[in-house]
C-alpha cells in the first residue's frame, strides 16, 4: 500500500527519546513509536529508518484521513512547522492509534499464554492418565 502523507517527530518524554511516525493512506490513519535511549542523531534516525522499515509495527488503520493532501505554499508551511514546534507532539489521534495498537498486543498475548496453559495441563493429564495404565498393569 503506497503512502500519501508520512510524518516522523522526535520528541523526549522523559526519560527516553520517542519518535512517532504517522502515515495516512488515502483515508485510513496509522502511527507507530519507536523508543530511542540516548537522544539520536539525524544520521541515526535515517539509517533505523531505512534499515528496520519492513520491520515496524504500525497500528491498525484508523478512518478519517487529512482532508487537504495538496502542497501550501513556503511561508505557510514554515509557520505551521513553528507552531508545530511550539505545541506538544503527540495528538489525539496518535495516542488513539497507539492505544488500540497496545490493546491488540495484549489480546493476542492473552490467547497465546491461554494456548500454551491448556496444551500444559493437556500434557499433565496425559502424563497422569499413562502413570494410571502403568500402575494397574501389574508386574
Amino acid at each position: 500500500m503506497e503512502c500519501d502523507v508520512c510524518t516522523f517527530t522526535v520528541y523526549f518524554d522523559d526519560p527516553f527519546w520517542v519518535g512517532l511516525y504517522e502515515r495516512w493512506e488515502g483515508a485510513d490513519y496509522s502511527v507507530c513509536k519507536l523508543t530511542f535511549g540516548a537522544e539520536p542523531r539525524d544520521c541515526e534516525v535515517y539509517q533505523l529508518l531505512l534499515a528496520r522499515w519492513r520491520e515496524l509495527a504500525f497500528s491498525p488503520a484508523l478512518p478519517g484521513g487529512r482532508s487537504r493532501l495538496s502542497r501550501p505554499n513556503p511561508k505557510r508551511a514554515r509557520r505551521e512547522a513553528a507552531r508545530q514546534l511550539t505545541r506538544a507532539p503527540v495528538g489525539t489521534k496518535a495516542q488513539e492509534a497507539l492505544k488500540l495498537q497496545h490493546q491488540e498486543g495484549k489480546t493476542i498475548r492473552r490467547e497465546k499464554s491461554r494456548s500454551e496453559r491448556e496444551a500444559e495441563e493437556e500434557r499433565q493429564f496425559q502424563l497422569r492418565q499413562e502413570k494410571k495404565r502403568k500402575k494397574h498393569r501389574g508386574h
